[in-house]
This record gives C-alpha cells, sequence and structure tokens, in this order.
C-alpha cells in the first residue's frame, strides 16, 4: 500500500513534466562568419609586439548584422562595440567608442577587414584572417594593429 503512494506521486510529476510545446528553431548568431577567436600579433609604426595575443569577436545581444564585439581580454585593454558590414566583412570608420574595460579611455577604429581563408597559420593550416586598426584616447595620433588569424584548435595553431 505505501508504495502505491509514492507511485501516484511519481505519477502526477511525471506528467507535470512533460513539454507539450515544440522544439525550438535554434539558429546561430547573424554575425557568424565574423565571430571568432583570433590569434593576432600587434604593430605600430613599423615596431611589432613580441608574442602571439588572443583576441574574440564576438555577436551582441542584439544579435544583428551591425553590432560586433571586439574583446581583447584586457590585453590594451580595449571592448567595444563597433559596426561592420557584414556582406564585405569589414570594420566600419568609428571615433571614440565606448570602452567597456576602461570608460575613460575611447578607442576609434580607423579600419578592419576579415578575409576568409587568407590566412596560413604557424602550423600549415589555411584559416581567415583578421585587421583591425585602432587609435586609443590616451594615446592620440598612434596607431596600433591587431593582425592574425581565426584560431583553429588544432595544437601546432595554438600559442
Amino acid at each position: 500500500m505505501r508504495y502505491a503512494k509514492y507511485a501516484g506521486i511519481f505519477l502526477v510529476f511525471g506528467m507535470l513534466s512533460c513539454d507539450a510545446g515544440n522544439e525550438p528553431d535554434i539558429q546561430g548568431t547573424k554575425l557568424k562568419a565574423m565571430t571568432g577567436e583570433w590569434w593576432i600579433v600587434i604593430s605600430s609604426g613599423g615596431d611589432t609586439f613580441p608574442g602571439y595575443h588572443l583576441i574574440t569577436t564576438s555577436n551582441t545581444a542584439a544579435n544583428n548584422e551591425t553590432d560586433l564585439l571586439l574583446d581583447d581580454g584586457e590585453l590594451w585593454p580595449a571592448k567595444v562595440v563597433t559596426k561592420v558590414n557584414l556582406a564585405a566583412m569589414t570594420f566600419d570608420a568609428a571615433s571614440n567608442l565606448s570602452n567597456m574595460y576602461d570608460d575613460s579611455i575611447a578607442v576609434s577604429i580607423t579600419e578592419g577587414k576579415i578575409l576568409k581563408n587568407a590566412a596560413t597559420t604557424t602550423g600549415g593550416n589555411k584559416t581567415d584572417s583578421i585587421y583591425v586598426q585602432f587609435e586609443f584616447s590616451d594615446d592620440p595620433g598612434t596607431k596600433y594593429e591587431y593582425a592574425g588569424y581565426r584560431r583553429t584548435g588544432f595544437r601546432e595553431d595554438e600559442h
């Protein structure tokens, strides 16, 4: 008799936990072609800073075709939402973008682009390339360049 009581409870919970709705239509982000992790080198005025650094590009919560979040992981630091042209795979020039890492240092993007399968990684694999040129409000007139390739996940391409 005691087990019948428990069976009734499990039956009620089983009936209430059923999902009677349709499965959601899961889609990718609208800027998928421009998002990812990137191994980049930094240069300015002909000087290249040592080593590779990992940055990310991602869509914003708006998930539209124009707003891209560029995050250098506090490398410089720079974390900005910038406008892009998805069809051309370019970054729109923009002045004094709000920097989420340091609101006292605005970031200006002077140019940028992503080229499909245009890079050869240090391990010899083909992948997308990225190039973005910046200017920071605390160092006006100095252009900084992030240039590199999309992270492949292959061990030979890690830094």
